[in-house]
């Protein structure tokens, strides 16, 4: 299993990954025509992955001693 402080700080950069992309989909859906859609939804696929990501390591994290 990975150091904890390794999941920890994976699970911070995962964090930042996260909200930058809500910062980029919320731009995009104010400003969402033909030509953006294609990208919306590759990046809330992404969103998606680092979501389940994010989940994994908190639960990784809390089963880590320490």
């Amino acid at each position: 299993m990975a150091d904890r402080y390794q999941l920890i700080a994976r699970k911070q950069e995962v964090r930042r990954q996260i909200e930058r992309l809500q910062r980029e989909l919320e731009a995009l859906w104010a400003q969402v025509g033909r030509g953006q859609q294609r990208r919306v939804a590759r990046l809330e696929g992404e969103l998606e992955r680092l979501m389940a990501e994010e989940y994994q390591l908190r639960m990784a994290i809390d089963r880590s001693p320490g």
